[in-house]
């Protein structure tokens, strides 16, 4: 079982049956280094390709789920009666019954597509080996993780590197250069503040040695990779896994539009992939429908869901129910989906500050964060939302999302600077699958390396 939280894959506590199915030799190579030559990087892609063939072709077919996600049917619409006691425009449409019940089942999981051995599963290879990996120790599903996090900065990426590469190639920066990359990382969403730390960080070096564009751009990604990763130095989690043998509560606040319910539900099947037990509380009872998405999210990733069945209900007593519920069952993870917060909502605000008053009575020795999702497409828009949550909602972190549209991904940058919030988790797609842990060093290769 590979656990995404803490990236490494880990054993089933439980013993294995032992099974006739031949092991898979691994082939050995060495890890790269920073000095590896493109040849040594392209060795080892193929090494790791070979190993992930390997085990897909030997591995066993997938088990039944005990509660399988049938697609929706659409019921047929019989021909109504003719009623003489109503007039036709009170009659009851059976039309309407129909699109609640198929409306919130859009999704169908999608077969796992066939790994090519293409340009991104190179880049996607090299990226993994920097960080240390070993060619056995790649999976698919990381593999195809750095290319959808490629495509979605891919717009970004296209619009930075070549033009820095012919400005931070001539020297150190006169004037019109300091310009021109200012304009970029803010046209990037970087924000004020971390574009001129970055500037000036960026010029100190250049002053100090005269860089050809490769090489500065490589100082560029150490600048960036240190404002992203400065937030880390002054938390007790850093790596941000639930932990085990006790009681974790994840706060899942945001402005309704951001993916808030959606971000739990990958959260949710993450969890589970990795080895955590999950539940999910759906406390967001003042949006309609929105604890029927819940649960709609909760049957997709096989996690409970705990939901008052009343409309608008208090929400600390569903944060109540699910706690006991949770501490009933042993689970490690107990995601809380919060009413959608606008910066004007005080009512909204105080009903945060209730539900960890009953968090601290209920359960005093969990392990509580708060996260709040941003939508990285409204660039400087959400970075204003985020300054109005971390001053009410005690943040442990941010969840960005949407970063395969329109979003420039920059926003990440001014975050971490501005509010010294560290990013934890990262979205690039709508898929169950499109969500990961955030780690600065793929996030800045995917967004500067051509």
């Amino acid at each position: 079982m590979f656990n995404w939280f803490r990236r490494q894959t880990q054993k089933s506590s439980q013993p294995e049956e032992p099974t006739s199915t031949p092991e898979v030799e691994p082939t050995p190579v060495e890890t790269p280094t920073p000095q590896t030559s493109q040849d040594d990087y392209l060795t080892w892609a193929k090494t790791a390709y070979k190993n992930i063939q390997q085990r897909q072709e030997t591995a066993p077919e997938p088990e039944t789920l005990d509660n399988p996600t049938e697609k929706p049917q659409t019921p047929e619409v019989q021909p109504q009666e003719v009623t003489e006691a109503l007039p036709a425009w009170m009659q009851k449409s059976e039309r309407l019954d129909i699109l609640k019940e198929t409306a919130l089942e859009t999704e169908t999981v999608p077969e796992t597509p066939e790994l090519a051995f293409d340009e991104e599963f190179v880049w996607s290879a090299k990226v993994l080996a920097a960080q240390g990996r070993t060619p056995d120790d790649i999976s698919a599903e990381e593999i195809s993780w750095l290319k959808r996090l490629r495509q979605g900065l891919g717009k970004t990426r296209r619009n930075l590197v070549n033009q820095l590469k012919a400005i931070v190639g001539q020297g150190p920066l006169n004037q019109d250069a300091v310009t021109e990359i200012e304009a970029l990382l803010l046209q990037a969403d970087v924000g004020v503040e971390a574009t001129d730390y970055i500037i000036n960080t960026l010029q100190t070096q250049l002053r100090e040695e005269a860089l050809p564009p490769e090489q500065a751009i490589e100082s560029l990604k150490a600048i960036l990779r240190d404002i992203l990763d400065r937030p880390l130095q002054q938390v007790k989690n850093p790596g941000f896994a639930p932990e085990k043998d006790t009681l974790n509560i994840w706060l899942i606040t945001g402005v309704n539009g951001a993916g808030k319910t959606t971000t739990i539900g990958k959260l949710a099947h993450l969890s589970q992939k990795s080895g955590y037990s999950c539940v999910i509380a759906a406390a967001d009872t003042f949006r309609a429908a929105a604890v029927e998405q819940v649960k709609v999210w909760g049957q997709r990733s096989n996690t409970p869901v705990i939901a008052n069945p009343g409309q608008n209900t208090d929400p600390a007593a569903v944060v109540f129910d699910a706690i006991a519920a949770a501490q009933a069952r042993q689970i490690d993870l107990l995601l809380v989906d919060t009413a959608g917060r606008l910066q004007n909502k005080k009512n909204l605000m105080e009903e945060l500050s209730k539900i960890r008053r009953i968090i601290d009575k209920k359960a005093p020795n969990a392990h509580v964060e708060s996260l709040l999702v941003l939508d990285a497409t409204l660039g400087q828009n959400g970075l204003r939302q985020a300054e109005v949550f971390a001053e009410s909602a005690k943040l442990s972190g941010v969840v960005l999302t949407k970063l395969d549209g329109t979003a420039k991904g920059g926003v990440a940058l001014a975050v971490a600077q501005q509010l010294n919030l560290p990013i934890r988790f990262i979205g690039a797609g709508e898929g169950i699958e499109d969500l990961r842990p955030f780690s600065s060093y793929e996030f800045v290769e995917a967004l500067l390396n051509g």
